[in-house]
């Protein structure tokens, strides 16, 4: 995706509705989705390759460019019929007033045809990360994780919707407190959130299932055993990709060979320092170990 932003002064409310009129005086551009991801993993220090599907479009030509200019060695597909995703956020005196989003889903047969590119790539890397962003992008995500694990690769994906079956065999999945309720239903209480998580991750065949929770932190849950880690108290500016980061910091960790409970530590302190940022963000190493 391509996160655009345009920014502007908002000193009148229009004649022709009761809306604000925004004075766009500056325009920026940053990578969005998966690729935000990959650009995390980048700015920590890891190598990544990102796999995706783009347009023939100029959202297409930017994105390539600002991959090429971070590092970010990028396998792009691309679909004449599929338009670039693109999230315009106009902003006016810090706060965003509007969204528009730009999107069609790409063509099934060009996403089958990328898991050749998939399968060259596995061998050159140490862990495998799907962002699943609903986007129809990750058609064919049980068979690439069927191939990942053959490979002995970690498995580790951001989910989204509520068919988590998709998912199976995966290694560690990454849900929010909204997106797990949705699978599994609402919970009173911590000890039913254990049956309840424990029972999805034994029937999909996970090694761990971790829980992000915004201001009460993390919880991961394994086989017979749940850890927690509570969130870093910070002036939140902005939960834009904040998930991007913690799962990029995550996998970048148990490639680096970190204990899940540990990489989990780090990808809460990661999550913490980029929500006190603008927008789409990324965590340097720096940051991250001051």
């Amino acid at each position: 995706m391509l996160d655009r932003y345009w920014f502007g002064a908002v000193d009148r409310i229009s004649p022709e509705a009761p809306v604000p009129v925004v004075k766009v005086m500056s325009e920026q551009e940053r990578v969005g989705g998966a690729a935000n991801v990959a650009l995390n993993v980048k700015t920590i220090g890891g190598q990544v390759t990102l796999l995706s599907m783009v347009g023939q479009d100029e959202p297409a030509r930017m994105l390539r460019q600002l991959l090429e200019g971070a590092g970010v060695r990028a396998v792009l597909g691309q679909d004449p019929r599929m338009q670039t995703i693109v999230k315009l956020r106009v902003i006016g005196r810090a706060q965003q007033l509007l969204r528009v989003d730009f999107e069609r889903e790409p063509d099934h047969e060009v996403l089958a045809q990328m898991l050749g590119d998939f399968e060259r790539e596995l061998p050159e890397h140490d862990v495998v990360l799907f962002s699943d962003y609903g986007k129809g992008g990750l058609a064919h995500i049980p068979r690439m994780i069927e191939m990942a694990r053959a490979a002995g690769k970690p498995v580790l994906i951001d989910p989204k919707g509520s068919d988590y079956d998709r998912y199976a065999g995966a290694s560690v999945i990454t849900p929010n407190r909204a997106e797990l309720q949705q699978v599994i239903g609402t919970w009173q209480n911590e000890d039913e959130l254990t049956v309840k998580a424990e029972a999805l991750r034994q029937r999909l065949g996970l090694k761990a299932l971790l829980l992000t929770r915004s201001e009460e932190g993390m919880s991961l849950f394994e086989a017979g055993r749940v850890a927690h880690v509570q969130a870093q108290a910070r002036e939140v500016a902005d939960v834009t990709g904040a998930g991007d980061t913690v799962i990029a910091t995550l996998a970048l960790m148990l490639a680096c060979g970190v204990s899940l409970e540990d990489a989990m530590a780090h990808a809460n302190r990661a999550g913490g320092l980029v929500v006190a940022k603008f927008g789409t963000a990324t965590v340097s190493y720096e940051e991250l170990f001051a």
